[in-house]
């Protein structure tokens, strides 16, 4: 089942045209990356499926109901759809348990988010729990960006530069942790990411964005390994 599917959408920013023409889909339960230099439109794809972005022409279905025209909180909350931005967007001056509980949905699903399990994840968050968000280091915010992400219960989650500004270390932690969660089967996940090996680790499926949103091709994990200069004349700068 396509859990996410795009057809033939043009997205502006005003007077420019950023997305000319992007299909693309995800199967539900899959995990899938796409991949571009910086300024393809590979945030404002995600942007244009959140309603934050929303494109002029073309259509955009999650669980196969039209969603073109949702405004964010639709795609949310009837949608199942939960956006980690890569700028993360801690709420400075609560802390981290209330900028959990501020996402907090509830839902009849059969694996439901609440604090204790987030902390289960995320055992650093529960030290920190009454700690400002916005005092964390960046890999713990990073962690409460897609735990709060989490919160909401969602069927699909769309993760923006997961590895953005982190330490190695401390970003093989994020990539592990994403990697778990996604194990059990009962998330969808589509991810931007300019680092390809980061990118294979936690998607199994890529799309090589092109500018204005045009998809070079469709590849899997085998496809990238075998034709690595494709990757490279594609990504660097």
């Amino acid at each position: 089942m396509k859990i996410l599917e795009l057809e033939d959408i043009h997205s502006y920013y005003g007077d420019s045209h950023v997305i000319q023409g992007l299909s693309m889909y995800v199967e539900k339960g899959e995990a899938v990356s796409i991949l571009g230099r910086n300024g393809v439109g590979k945030t404002t794809t995600l942007r244009s499926i959140m309603g934050l972005t929303p494109p002029r022409s073309g259509c955009i279905k999650i669980a196969e109901k039209d969603s073109t025209r949702w405004p964010p909180h639709k795609v949310v909350t009837e949608g199942g759809v939960a956006y980690i931005p890569a700028e993360r967007h801690i709420f400075p001056g609560l802390s981290v348990e209330e900028n959990l509980k501020l996402a907090e949905r509830h839902t009849s699903g059969k694996s439901v988010w609440d604090v204790g399990r987030v902390y289960q994840y995320f055992p650093v968050l529960s030290d920190r729990r009454r700690q400002d968000g916005a005092t964390l280091s960046g890999g713990e915010q990073q962690m409460l960006a897609i735990s709060r992400g989490l919160m909401c219960n969602p069927d699909i989650m769309l993760l923006d530069e997961p590895s953005q500004g982190l330490a190695p270390l401390i970003r093989k932690k994020v990539v592990d942790i994403v990697i778990d969660l996604f194990k059990e089967g009962d998330l969808t996940l589509l991810l931007v990411e300019q680092n390809f090996r980061v990118a294979m680790k936690m998607a199994s499926r890529h799309y090589l964005m092109d500018i204005k949103g045009k998809i070079k091709c469709d590849l899997d994990n085998q496809d990238c390994l075998e034709d690595a200069g494709l990757l490279m004349r594609h990504l660097s700068v």
